[in-house]
């Protein structure tokens, strides 16, 4: 090997690890309905529309404030999440898919 591969080897790793660490801290940065009020929490919905929240440490929803941001087949059923000051809060919506029923 020549010093010059061994550098950007070394350059290739670095980068790799940079990325890896980023893509960490993107994947962590999710608000933490335990850490609002119920009426935060809403807003937070209400204002984004749709919005992907912690509801855990481990755990992590999209929510979102109506129909319009579910896909085609698709429709919204309430939810309810732990929130500071309420262990059921009601958030918004999930999109979920419909049941439809065959005419046979």
């Amino acid at each position: 090997m020549t010093p010059g591969s061994i550098f950007r080897q070394l350059a290739l790793l670095a980068c790799v690890a940079f990325i890896g660490s980023r893509a960490d801290a993107l994947a962590q940065s999710h608000p933490l309905t335990s850490r609002m009020s119920c009426a935060q929490a809403r807003g937070v919905v209400v204002a984004q529309g749709s919005i992907i929240l912690n509801t855990s440490p481990l755990t992590y929803e999209r929510f979102v404030r109506g129909n319009g941001y579910c896909v085609l087949g698709e429709t919204t059923e309430p939810v309810w999440v732990p929130t500071a000051d309420a262990a059921q809060c009601p958030i918004g919506y999930r999109c979920a898919n419909r049941n439809i029923t065959s005419r046979n």
